[in-house]
């Protein structure tokens, strides 16, 4: 392929026999079906050095076939290709965009570039590929965040696009490596979190919770893989399931109840361990850890939640899906641990109506970790995230300082989807030392809001959340900021006395553009209030263990700049 900004016609349309070898196509590492009937199939690469994505598609038809990318899953601006192959053993491939939710028009430019297009007596098969940035007006980036793709096709080779069977689904297309490149134990077992027999209500939306116990073991072994259980024919029923890790002397209820209602037991335990999500494969951990299982320190339960979507209110389903580990004796060289921060959830998060675009920020500071962690902190080898907010998130980013000096970013998602929940490998292990400090960053949409919204756990509410997946393990499992709920009080014209006063301030504050841009710079330059949260080691318990007031972050060069005060 040429320069990905020179804009050339590649290939429109040619005979079979010239698009028919595979020879053109490389092996391509990834994998995954985009639709829960399995009916279209998607295999690709990255070439990171000449910034080149391949992909192949598979699609049940003997008609015409479309893969591209959306921005919000509206065909308005959709970048696609669309191609088959004729009666008569001639194909057709070029590049489209979409100008509204009815109009597609084929791109002057055409910057897809065909490898191979075939046909049997069910299935076509069609690679391609381009670049990362082809730098036309009308092709959409393929980037490190979340994007949302837009499949489609007919039952013949009569391209009315509009009429045709059109799925969307949001994935991460920049993995960094599959299983086969990792090592699996020799000896292994396997241990089910599922449900058992659950009806699967009508709404619209269910969430799921049950607190199951881990496995018993003799000896300390490691949970190095895990993967999703879905139940045949619920596929397209469950959108996500998470487990979180649970204090050894927490009081746990029985049953299945609804995560986030009536009952808040069943909203115990926050700190995620392993997440999946529409779209997500199995996880492997890398070969320098896993997650310990059987000493006296580990969680001995978890809480299950599974998120159900039956928008079209089928009745009579029963569910038995959920999360299934891979563990071992063949330990590996440290424990793993989760380091939860972002923005302190409650009672002080809030985002304001009408918001076009708000901002929130948590900053963690762990210059206080070595003594809250009873020894030294190691520094920590950060090599894995997972991201999380609610439904009003566009995106999240994590940036590490060190000294007032940011060093790297080292978790983003600018097109964030609340679907695809699910942990992602870096490139590089980042190193956390005691006195680096982490910002989160949160960003929200809330124009189609008349009342605020406030964190919380239920997703009416919202979240500004990273986790951090590390080793070795130490006993600190949150670190997580808030602004100064006052002084945030104070620049929107309100005044309190402390920080109930202030939320119940921000309630009267008339909402505007104005005043939320305001409220966001308020909330940017307050000072930062940071909760530790640590693991007593004696007794297994998860507790508060101090208040750290971090000076602002929105003056100076980074956050946190200054002196402490503590807030024990």
């Amino acid at each position: 392929m040429s320069h990905p900004c020179m804009k050339s016609l590649l290939f429109l349309l040619s005979t079979l026999c010239l698009c028919s070898s595979h020879s053109l196509v490389p092996p391509l590492r990834f994998s995954a079906f985009l639709d829960p009937t399995h009916q279209i199939y998607l295999r690709w690469d990255h070439e990171d050095s000449s910034s080149l994505m391949t992909f192949e598609l598979e699609a049940k038809t003997t008609g015409w076939v479309a893969f591209g990318f959306t921005v919000h899953g509206e065909m308005t601006g959709a970048d696609f290709v669309i191609g088959g192959v004729l009666p008569d053993g001639n194909v057709y491939f070029s590049d489209w965009h979409g100008v509204d939710e009815e109009t597609v028009l084929e791109d002057e430019s055409q910057d897809y570039e065909l490898l191979s297009l075939t046909q049997d007596e069910t299935t076509t098969t069609m690679a391609f590929r381009r670049y990362f940035r082809t730098c036309d007006e009308h092709d959409l980036d393929i980037t490190g965040d979340t994007l949302r793709l837009i499949t489609g096709y007919g039952t013949d080779d009569t391209i009315d696009f509009f009429k045709g069977r059109i799925i969307h689904k949001s994935l991460f297309l920049m993995l960094l490596s599959t299983e086969d490149e990792l090592h699996s134990p020799s000896v292994y077992k396997v241990y089910d979190l599922k449900l058992n027999d659950f009806p699967i209500p009508e709404d619209d939306t269910t969430y799921a919770c049950t607190f199951i116990p881990l496995p018993i073991v003799k000896e300390k072994h490691h949970i190095y893989k895990f993967e999703a259980m879905i139940t045949p024919r619920n596929e397209t029923m469950v959108h996500h399931i998470l487990v979180y890790a649970c204090g050894n002397a927490s009081v746990l209820p029985t049953g299945v109840s609804d995560c986030y209602g009536a009952d808040p037991d069943f909203a115990l335990c926050s700190q995620i361990v392993v997440g999946w999500a529409v779209g997500g494969g199995s996880y492997m951990f890398p070969d320098e850890t896993g997650i310990s299982l059987g000493t006296p320190i580990d969680p001995q339960w978890i809480r299950l939640e599974v998120h159900y979507s039956n928008f079209n209110g089928i009745p009579g389903l029963i569910d038995n899906s959920g999360i299934r580990l891979y563990y071992t004796t063949e330990l590996r060289p440290y424990d793993m641990g989760v380091l939860q921060t972002g923005f302190f959830t409650f009672p002080i998060h809030f985002l304001p109506p009408g918001a076009e675009s708000f901002m929130s920020y948590g900053v963690c500071n762990t210059s206080q970790f070595d003594d809250m962690n009873g020894v030294p902190v190691p520094d920590m080898h950060v090599f894995g995230y997972l991201l999380h907010t609610h439904l009003a998130g566009l995106g999240v980013r994590g940036v590490q300082y060190r000294n007032g000096e940011q060093l790297t970013v080292i978790c983003e998602d600018n097109k964030y989807d609340f679907n695809l929940q699910e942990t992602r490998a870096m490139k590089e292990e980042v190193i956390f030392k005691s006195g680096d400090e982490f910002l989160v960053e949160c960003h929200y949409q809330t124009k189609d809001r008349t009342g605020l919204t406030f964190g919380g756990p239920s997703t009416l509410n919202e979240m500004c959340l990273a986790f951090l997946f590390y080793y070795p393990r130490n006993n600190i499992s949150s670190c997580m900021g808030y602004p100064d709920i006052q002084q945030v009080a104070h620049k929107l014209g309100q005044e309190a006395a402390d920080a109930m006063e202030g939320m119940m301030a921000i309630n009267l504050v008339e909402w505007d553009q104005e005043t939320i841009k305001k409220a966001e710079k308020a909330c940017k330059e307050a000072n930062q209030i940071v909760v530790i949260k640590t693991i007593d080691v004696s007794k297994g318990v998860q507790s508060y263990s101090g208040f750290l007031a971090v000076p602002s972050f929105g003056q100076g060069s980074g956050p946190g700049l200054g002196s402490f005060k503590s807030r024990v």
